[in-house]
């Protein structure tokens, strides 16, 4: 499958955000294959980088930071691990929940079964805090936001599925099967300055009017 360049949602000298696509993995697999890497040349502005400042899921569409300089990567990479990065997630989910909202508590770690791995509950292991709301409701589905509070790998992923309603499509954690409709909507940071917003993507419209979001 062929890539076209995802399109920008903020640009300055020193960063940009992109909307990346699901499907699409941030970094090239052990194998290689395409990935947001490829698309770097384009946004070179000086002999070095650019470089992503932090990660998203391969099938996770939205909003990815990419530094253009070191400095900035730097600063971008100490929002994130401070918890200075403010992220908002959009979902639609299995299932209604039975609250408006929470803050889900959940330490997660990595277990590997039969060379698969995934996010497992594990009181030992770091801490992993997700705070969400219902936004609309649907068919047998509701649109989620989450804002996790930390940065553990699937956090929103798994934390979903504690809480009895998985991510549709997501194989993982709930079962199910085609694409996972899972969004990265927003990105906050202080330092480099930035803000920006991703637009739902085409695979996830359809559930999103379903459950009453109006801008698709």
């Amino acid at each position: 499958m062929s890539w076209a360049a995802p399109r920008l949602l903020f640009e300055d000298a020193r960063c940009l955000v992109v909307d990346k696509p699901a499907g699409l993995p941030v970094h090239p697999g052990r194998a290689g294959g395409p990935s947001v890497e490829d698309f770097f040349a384009l946004w070179r502005r000086g002999k070095n980088g650019p470089w992503a400042a932090h990660r998203l899921d391969q099938d996770t569409a939205g909003c990815l930071v990419i530094a253009l300089k070191k400095t900035a990567l730097l600063e971008a990479q100490s929002c994130f691990s401070g918890g200075q990065a403010e992220k908002t997630y959009w979902a639609v989910v299995q299932g209604v929940p039975d609250q408006e909202d929470g803050v889900i508590e959940l330490p997660l770690a990595k277990v590997t079964v039969n060379r698969a791995w995934k996010m497992a509950p594990d009181k030992n292991a770091p801490p992993a805090v997700t705070a969400w709301r219902v936004r609309g409701t649907g068919e047998g589905l509701s649109w989620l936001e989450f804002s996790p509070k930390t940065g553990r790998t699937h956090q929103i992923r798994a934390h979903a599925a504690a809480i009895g309603h998985p991510i549709l499509g997501d194989a993982v954690y709930g079962g199910g099967a085609g694409r996972l409709h899972l969004l990265a909507r927003a990105i906050r940071l202080p330092q480099p300055e930035i803000f920006a917003t991703a637009p739902v993507p085409p695979h996830m419209q359809a559930q999103m009017r379903e459950c009453g979001h109006a801008e698709v």
